[in-house]
């Protein structure tokens, strides 16, 4: 067959292998990462597919490679191999498909379904985290609360030079900065297809480097990390107190500014408010955009439900939805987790949406949102009552004085709000699980042995609860 000329037939081919495809990975992942591809030719055994970006390449041959080849072996016979070729919109086909395979192609073949790239683009895929495709600009909602986040994540995606560094987002839990984090490398992939992204979390960063110590290539770490066009790091609140690691982002972070390269970064606190940051870090990062995301509106919270019912093509009564933006205040994920048990309750069970069934399916989340508590309220109350600074909460200092209020705020945050054990460790100077969990058995054996203490715990729930 010549090249740049495709069948009716392979059409045809295609068109089947992609209704299977559909069925197996669902429509959501189908349209993001399978719709765009396009069929160009069959030749020498390999079939030649168009790509619009390296990025949705790297990531379909990397998850669906392998299934597709064998749904073309079955369909074709003759096809053992796939081509996955970069053409973006405009070239030229014919001399998009004469050029010979380079770094902009990748095969998926028996012996090698996944090889990538070369240089900068192979690292960042091997240590990107891979991105949500709900998390679009598109599928933002916008509102009062984060529209100026929003424009900042827009003007940096949409930029060809880098309009501030770092572009610096936070807010508390659940209130869309990871939604925009990824917002921004989806909408550079696909506008600036050239450009390398990193996105991780500031974990996985940590994680990375102390494996490279470990290791003695420490060096292969700063080419992979130095050598990006965009660098976005999640949670960047997590390496508060590691000094080793804050030495090394420090140093990431000018060579990166140096080159006019970009850097978003997304935390908990205000860069200024970071406890166990270094000063010269937290100078850093404040010498760009600081773009906070304020806690949800009732109007933002019921568009945001509203959009989410059209998402899903599921028609919502108006006063479920109003019912649910007015009790559900906390976060966007707990508010859309809602509107998905109630969605699912009734398409399983066969029942229509009403206000009577949302309560009782909702039951033990309403009931927890009524005596909702934050665990900064808790660390402020805790440090009220046993006379220490809140700051002690996320320090250092192990005495007893301070350790003890500590483990009390632990054990309460656990016992009052739905925070995972990691996330209660972070909201304490970045501790770690176990460290939580120690406080847990702790303050248990207190209270069993130590009438006063025990009193003094119950007191504390009860203001807070009240």
């Amino acid at each position: 067959m010549t090249i740049g000329e495709v069948s009716q037939p392979v059409e045809s081919q295609w068109e089947k292998i992609c209704g299977l495809l559909r069925e197996e990975i669902g429509d959501a992942a189908y349209k993001s990462w399978l719709k765009p591809l396009a069929v160009r030719d069959i030749h020498d055994g390999s079939v030649r597919m168009a790509v619009p970006t390296r990025f949705i390449r790297d990531w379909v041959a990397a998850h669906y490679a392998d299934r597709m080849r064998v749904l073309w072996g079955s369909e074709n016979p003759a096809v053992r191999a796939i081509d996955f070729i970069v053409q973006t919109e405009g070239h030229q086909r014919a001399s998009a498909l004469r050029q010979p395979l380079t770094a902009t192609a990748v095969r998926a073949t028996p012996q090698l379904a996944r090889q990538r790239g070369n240089g900068a683009d192979r690292d960042a895929c091997t240590i990107s985290a891979p991105l949500d495709p709900r998390f679009t600009f598109d599928n933002f909602v916008v509102g009062k609360p984060n529209e100026f986040a929003y424009a900042a994540a827009r003007r940096v995606a949409d930029a060809k030079t880098v309009p501030f560094n770092p572009l610096f987002l936070y807010s508390g839990v659940g209130l869309g900065k990871t939604h925009l984090m990824h917002a921004i490398a989806w909408q550079i992939s696909r506008q600036q297809p050239a450009r390398t992204v990193i996105y991780l979390s500031a974990e996985k960063f940590m994680y990375r480097f102390i494996r490279a110590l470990r290791e003695q290539n420490t060096v292969d770490f700063k080419d992979q990390f130095r050598s990006v066009d965009v660098l976005m790091i999640d949670d960047v609140q997590f390496i508060s107190g590691k000094d080793s690691t804050q030495e090394e982002f420090f140093h990431t972070f000018n060579a990166l500014v140096d080159q006019g390269r970009q850097i978003v970064l997304s935390a908990d606190k205000s860069p200024s408010d970071l406890e166990g940051m270094e000063e010269r870090l937290k100078s850093r990062l404040n010498c760009g955009l600081v773009a906070d995301i304020h806690a949800t509106t009732y109007e933002l919270r019921l568009g945001i439900l509203q959009s989410k019912a059209e998402q899903m093509n599921i028609l919502v009564p108006r006063k479920v939805m109003e019912f649910l933006a007015h009790k559900i205040t906390a976060n966007v994920r707990e508010l859309e987790g809602a509107l998905n048990r109630v969605v699912a309750h009734a398409q399983l069970i066969g029942r229509d949406i009403t206000l009577e069934t949302t309560q009782e399916v909702l039951h033990d989340l309403l009931r927890a949102n009524d005596r909702r508590v934050t665990i900064e309220e808790i660390q402020k109350r805790v440090a009220a009552h046993f006379n220490i600074r809140v700051s002690d909460m996320h320090s250092a200092r192990r005495a007893r004085s301070v350790a003890r209020p500590r483990q009390v705020a632990m054990y309460l945050a656990k016992q009052l709000t739905s925070r995972s054990l990691p996330e209660i460790g972070r909201k304490f100077g970045g501790r770690d699980h176990t460290t939580v969990m120690h406080a847990l058995r702790r303050v248990e054996e207190l209270r069993e042995h130590d009438s006063n203490f025990a009193e003094d715990v119950e007191l504390l729930r009860r203001m807070l609860e009240a």
